[in-house]
């Protein structure tokens, strides 16, 4: 039986039950011990796989946990998904769709911290899980914003700051550095670009 996952291909079955018994392993020891918790040696042995095995299927413990965040951000938007937000209009929408994120995080803080923290040590060689991270966090926003159409430049733009935000107000968090309330008042005030225009740059 081979291991070998090929780039890039869709996994088997058999290959995609163990990554996700490596996932589940990863979890369990971020959310008891935070970033430091998560050895690679440790969640080989959870998952029951070799630990070449699990490189092969997570290059290192970075690209592992940005793969949890990967999986946070997908249950995100199934969630809303089928329980639309109920704002009066796309800021308030995505305000109340982040908020609820937030909170969701906020229940297991040490796992939290270690996906955080490896979002921000990423380097090049997890450009690609990072920028599926990315585009995750701006579908989500879109499902919530409910645009009804492609979204403008300017909507554009401002999907890249409310990410930006939504990742720096968590890290913010994380250090004790920014209070609850500061949090929500930051992720509000990013999805208000949502309801900028052209026409409100025209003077």
């Amino acid at each position: 039986m081979t291991t070998d996952i090929a780039p890039g291909g869709p996994l088997t079955p058999r290959q995609a039950e163990r990554r996700s018994r490596i996932l589940r392993a990863a979890t369990a020891l971020a959310a008891r011990g935070g970033y430091e918790a998560v050895q690679m040696r440790e969640v080989a042995e959870s998952a029951q796989v070799a630990l070449g095995t699990l490189y092969r299927y997570f290059p290192s413990k970075v690209h592992l946990l940005v793969a949890l965040m990967q999986v946070q951000l997908t249950q995100l938007q199934e969630r809303v998904r089928r329980h639309p937000p109920t704002g009066e209009d796309p800021a308030a929408r995505v305000a109340e769709t982040l908020t609820q994120a937030f909170h969701a995080l906020q229940r297991e803080p040490r796992l939290a911290e270690a996906m955080v923290r490896a979002l921000s040590f990423a380097d090049r060689s997890v450009s690609t899980e990072v920028d599926e991270v990315s585009g995750l966090t701006s579908a989500i926003v879109l499902d919530a914003a409910r645009l009804g159409a492609a979204p403008t430049p300017e909507q554009q733009a401002a999907l890249r700051v409310i990410g930006h935000t939504w990742h720096a107000t968590l890290l913010g968090w994380l250090s004790g550095r920014t209070s609850l309330a500061e949090v929500r008042a930051d992720l509000h005030t990013a999805a208000r670009l949502l309801t900028i225009g052209p026409a409100a740059h025209s003077g």
